[in-house]
């Protein structure tokens, strides 16, 4: 997934995805401790998948921190 998609998600979105994501890499990994995986690059991929999601999720509480600072 890409970053400029990651960002059109919403926030909730995102989360969700990100806990879909968590559960299907513990199923890869079972997958590949029983030698039935055959495209191992799916873990690297989710791995990366779901720390871009969050990275943007902490740009956002970041982002929402300084404008919340900027209006007291």
């Amino acid at each position: 997934m890409k970053i400029f998609q990651i960002r059109e998600m919403a926030t909730s979105e995102i989360e969700k995805r990100i806990l879909e994501d968590q559960k299907n890499l513990v199923d890869l990994r079972f997958q590949q401790e029983l030698k039935q995986l055959t495209n191992t690059a799916k873990l690297r991929i989710t791995r990366k998948d779901i720390s871009k999601m969050k990275t943007i999720l902490a740009e956002r509480k970041a982002q929402e921190a300084i404008t919340s600072k900027g209006n007291k």
